[in-house]
């Protein structure tokens, strides 16, 4: 049996948060937040995406097997729901696009010369720039 951390901990220690809480600083991100924040928000969203997980309700449940090492990863919280959908509403999208944007810099700078890596990377910034217009038009 796995004593040591989550996966999900293993992984967010390489994604720089301190780059994320000066973005979220700069569009004021918890500016009314009390106990549930934008880094958790982050953390419960790279899970599903990680998981694939399909519904709001699906993420709560499997980050509800967690238990205590969810605490580990980040999120001090009960995770809800109701909570997630509201954060996912309110939370100024453009706090995770500069921050996407800043990662893909960064994964530019680690893969300089893998030609084939940067290609794919260029597909997938315009799939998400898309993905941003489709859903705001």
């Amino acid at each position: 049996m796995n004593t040591g951390r989550s996966l999900l901990s293993q992984i967010l220690t390489y994604i720089p948060k301190y780059q994320l809480d000066k973005i979220i600083e700069k569009y004021k991100g918890n500016h009314k937040a009390q106990e549930f924040s934008c880094w958790e928000q982050y953390v419960c969203m790279v899970f599903a995406q990680l998981t694939y997980r399909e519904s709001l309700r699906d993420i709560e449940s499997c980050l509800e097997a967690f238990g205590s090492k969810l605490y580990h990863c980040g999120i001090k919280s009960k995770v809800a729901k109701s909570t997630l959908a509201y954060w996912n509403e309110k939370t100024n999208w453009n706090i995770y696009g500069e921050y996407a944007h800043y990662l893909i810099g960064y994964a530019r700078k680690l893969y300089k010369g893998e030609n084939e890596f940067l290609a794919e990377l260029d597909a997938t910034v315009y799939a998400f720039v898309m993905s941003k217009l489709i859903s705001m038009g």
